[in-house]
């Protein structure tokens, strides 16, 4: 794993309350652990209560007041529920991370009507309800919103009809929230991740050595992402340094999606 040394002053969030949803693994997992360290207090967000719990001791050992809750981000009054009990712990929301995502690597003629209905609800759909459950917390100037996408939001990828288009979906709202919500003075961004190593969409687009091997051959820098990588682009996306970056989506993939990686099979 690729190791990074933070260029951000110690205590960058003190005081301010994250809400992270899909927190209690990989990417999410990552910027909940490296918002604790910069000083927020974070409440995760997970369905399973006791993976919840678990990963809410590893983001306490930085220091910071951590809440898990549960909840799917399908179920729209159960999000509602999570983040009151969110705001009565922590205060008003100032940040919220929407990480949870579903993903499997599938021909399009190979995915049912329902398994592509649980991606975009479980990505597109529950990024919309979070943001929308959350906004009225939210709604103070420098408040932000920051949605994790992926390359395959702009890139057509074989093997990923279903999460190409809910991620498309998560960077067009990611701009219509921009606009909309700008004036209330949430800044509203998106990260566009490519491979990132020690996550479980990585174990299921490269479930052998040999394919992760081949795979990061694709990619300009020749490796993929540790997760301390996405962790600090999104520490900058949420500090003062990125004021006045708003509506954009930030693809942080080595240059990989320039290096046409969506043209060929995911599983080589």
């Amino acid at each position: 794993m690729t190791s990074t040394q933070s260029v951000f002053r110690d205590g960058l969030l003190a005081g301010q309350s994250a809400f992270i949803t899909g927190g209690t693994s990989g990417i999410n997992l990552g910027i909940a652990c490296r918002f604790a360290e910069a000083g927020a207090n974070v409440t995760i967000l997970g369905r399973n209560p006791e993976k919840a719990a678990q990963a809410a001791e590893e983001v306490r050992a930085f220091g910071s007041k951590v809440l898990a809750v549960t909840a799917d981000v399908r179920d729209y009054a159960a999000l509602e529920g999570a983040i009151r009990t969110s705001v009565e712990a922590h205060g008003p929301i100032d940040i919220l991370i929407n990480g949870a995502a579903g993903n499997f690597p599938a021909p399009a003629v190979g995915i049912s009507s329902n398994g592509f209905k649980a991606v975009v609800d479980i990505d597109l759909v529950g990024t919309f309800n979070a943001c929308r459950a959350a906004f009225e917390h939210l709604r103070k100037p420098g408040a932000r919103v920051l949605s994790i996408s992926a390359t395959q939001g702009s890139v057509a990828s074989m093997m990923q009809a279903h999460v190409c288009a809910a991620k498309a979906g998560i960077e067009m709202l990611t701009r219509v929230l921009a606009l909309e919500w700008g004036a209330a003075g949430v800044r509203v961004n998106a990260i566009a991740p490519g491979g990132v190593e020690d996550t479980e969409g990585m174990r299921r687009l490269a479930p052998s050595p040999a394919i992760m091997t081949k795979l990061a051959e694709g990619v300009p820098l020749k490796r993929f992402a540790s997760r301390s990588e996405i962790a600090e682009v999104a520490l900058f996306l949420a500090s003062p340094a990125a004021s006045y970056i708003h509506g954009a989506v930030l693809a942080v993939d080595g240059g990989h999606a320039h290096a046409g990686f969506g043209t060929s099979a995911v599983l080589g």
